[in-house]
């Protein structure tokens, strides 16, 4: 019998690629997909590449990811992608303490994001 599938949750001209546990915040990471949201595949790697950001590596990844997804398991046209969506979300939290003065504890919190980057053909323009 069996469980029927799962719609696709994207149309058939999106691809998507999502990574866990990015070692920074979410704020920071929101920065770097901030600025490649809405623009062309290939300008968006080329900001990613130059970028000073630690993180813009990661989210390099995840790029090059979708779009790798486009092109091998939904056949689009890897010229024509631009980034749809480039969304951050929060992940887990690690906790660590750091020994202060007078016997008292300092709560070091160590964060971790997610990434969900979504890439799109865009149409033919006549």
């Amino acid at each position: 019998m069996g469980k029927a599938a799962a719609k696709r949750p994207l149309s058939d001209n999106e691809a998507m690629a999502y990574s866990r546990h990015i070692r920074t915040s979410p704020q920071k990471l929101n920065l770097v997909a901030e600025s490649i949201r809405g623009l062309a595949c290939e300008r968006a790697l080329a900001e990613l590449t130059f970028s000073k950001r630690r993180v813009a590596k990661e989210v390099k990844k995840v790029l090059q990811s979708a779009i790798a997804n486009a092109e091998n398991n939904h056949q689009l046209d890897v010229d024509r992608l631009v980034v749809a969506e480039a969304t951050v979300g929060k992940s887990m939290v690690m906790k660590r303490w750091k020994a202060r003065a007078r016997g008292r504890v300092g709560r070091i919190e160590k964060p971790f994001s997610n990434l969900r980057v979504v890439v799109r053909e865009r149409e033919e323009t006549a």
